[in-house]
C-alpha cells in the first residue's frame, strides 16, 4: 500500500514539475502608452457659447502637448433651433492636419471658429 501512494506522489510530483515551462521570452513592457490620432470634437449652441468654449490658445496648448508626427482632428458642430419641418439644423466644421505644422492648423481652427461665429450672426 505504501509503495503504491509513494508511486502515485511521485508520478504527480514529476508531472507537475515537468509540465512548468521555463519564460525564456522578454516580458513587454506595456506601460508605455503612444496616441497616433487625436481628435477634438465641440458642440455649441451659440456664437457666445464659441467664444466660451474655446479659443485659439487653448488648442495651441494641446497642440504643444502633443507628439511630433500625430494625426490631429478638430470638429465644431453648431446646432441651430428647429426649422420649419420640425428638425433641428447642425452645420459641423472640421480640420484634419499634422501635429508637425501647428502654425497652418491653428491658422485653420481661427478661420473655423470665424465662420462659426458669423454663421450664427447671420
Amino acid at each position: 500500500m505504501f509503495k503504491n501512494v509513494l508511486t502515485c506522489l511521485a508520478l504527480v510530483l514529476v508531472t507537475l514539475g515537468f509540465s512548468q515551462n521555463p519564460q525564456n521570452e522578454k516580458i513587454a513592457n506595456l506601460s508605455q502608452t503612444k496616441i497616433t490620432n487625436l481628435e477634438v470634437v465641440v458642440t455649441v449652441d451659440s456664437a457666445k457659447d464659441i467664444e466660451k468654449t474655446f479659443k485659439v490658445e487653448d488648442i495651441k496648448e494641446i497642440l504643444k502637448e502633443s507628439d511630433p508626427n500625430e494625426e490631429i482632428s478638430f470638429s465644431l458642430v453648431c446646432n441651430r433651433t428647429k426649422i420649419s419641418n420640425g428638425k433641428k439644423s447642425t452645420m459641423t466644421y472640421k480640420i484634419e492636419g499634422n501635429s508637425n505644422e501647428p502654425e497652418e492648423f491653428l491658422s485653420l481652427v481661427s478661420k473655423l471658429r470665424s465662420s462659426a461665429i458669423k454663421y450664427y450672426n447671420n
